[in-house]
């Protein structure tokens, strides 16, 4: 293994994830399941991600891949249960001092969809900050600027009174949703 694809390692529950990035690629991931199975995850940079398998005999054998464009990952990450963990993070909601944070799912027709914050002066419409825009792939703008962007699909992450919260999301839905 080369210096480039030297591992890291983190502690995910109780197992222990290898985090390997092979340059001009991605990101690979894998683990090693309860029952013994090397299972992996390679995320290009494309945003395509491959499911893969390793042999039980030589862990470095890849034995089987599959292709996963962004919406199959979506699929299977919800079929895993990711969907549960979104909603309870969504229900958290981190009451602090009179601020709430939430996460608004921007519809194709709302209001500001394909609008820029300074576009849409979010700020003083509704009081209420930004501090991320979380692309449909997954990609994230971390304390987006001005003319960042609300695009069909994305996840405005925003930090704000629970009405400014209520404001801004009326803004980003679908006008009857």
């Amino acid at each position: 293994m080369s210096s480039a694809e030297a591992p890291h390692r983190r502690v995910v529950h109780m197992a222990v994830v290898n985090e390997t990035k092979l340059p001009g690629v991605g990101v690979r991931y894998d683990f090693t399941t309860s029952s013994g199975a090397r299972v992996g995850v390679l995320v290009h940079r494309t945003g395509r991600r491959d499911l893969l398998m390793y042999s039980r005999d030589d862990d470095a054998q890849c034995t089987a891949s599959l292709e996963l464009e962004p919406e199959d990952s979506q699929t299977l990450a919800e079929l895993l249960g990711a969907s549960r963990i979104a909603e309870q993070l969504a229900a958290v909601q981190q009451n602090v001092e009179g601020l709430a944070i939430d996460w608004i799912r921007v519809d194709s027709d709302a209001d500001w969809a394909g609008r820029t914050l300074a576009d849409a002066a979010v700020h003083t419409e509704t009081g209420v900050s930004i501090v991320a825009i979380i692309d449909d792939a997954g990609g994230a703008i971390a304390a987006p600027g001005a003319s960042a962007a609300f695009t069909a699909g994305s996840v405005a992450v925003a930090v704000g009174t629970p009405e400014g919260l209520e404001q801004l999301a009326a803004r980003l839905r679908h006008p009857s949703g």
